[in-house]
């Protein structure tokens, strides 16, 4: 079941993006929108959000030789470079911030969405978020999060390649 919180009179409805909404749709997916303070970054969001930094997935853009790349891992976690590229088989470095909003061009600046697929991107997911039970990401803006249950996010990531790339911060 999809669960929408309703916007209070005179407030602002939240700004989930059109392209996570229609894709997980088209996936069946079900979840629900939550509602938190504006936060930027993802340690900051699960602190007022009330979420568990292990169960809140943030988005590492890449950049390669066969183009961009989703790195999807723990918010209390650090993609390690070295380890993805040796796990895919790839050289890829960080992706500029000019390079981040071009692919997520209907996202807040800084709000990279971990549903890569949605915008034609290959996605790494660390294995770390394949144990939750369940799972909060970024909708689009810094206000929203989209969650779900932890089933529902493996199947959501069901072609997305995984290892254990992250290490604790």
């Amino acid at each position: 079941m999809i669960v929408r919180p309703l916007a209070a009179e005179g407030a602002d409805v939240m700004a989930m993006t059109m392209t996570i909404r229609e894709y997980l749709r088209a996936c069946d997916i079900d979840y629900e929108e939550v509602p938190h303070p504006r936060a930027v970054s993802t340690s900051r969001i699960a602190r007022v959000s009330h979420v568990e930094g292990d169960q809140l997935a943030k988005a590492v853009m890449l950049h390669g030789d066969a183009g961009y790349r989703i790195a999807v891992l723990p918010s209390d976690r650090d993609a390690d470079l070295e380890r993805i590229t040796q796990l895919f088989h790839e050289d890829l470095e960080l992706a500029t911030e000019d390079e981040v909003r071009h692919e997520f061009d209907d996202c807040d600046p800084g709000a990279a969405i971990p549903v890569g697929q949605a915008y034609g991107l290959q996605v790494y997911l660390d294995d770390h978020l394949r144990q939750q039970s369940d799972v909060y990401f970024e909708a689009g803006d810094h206000e929203t999060l989209v969650h779900m249950s932890g089933g529902e996010f493996d199947r959501l990531m069901a072609g997305s390649q995984h290892g254990d790339f992250s290490r604790p911060r």
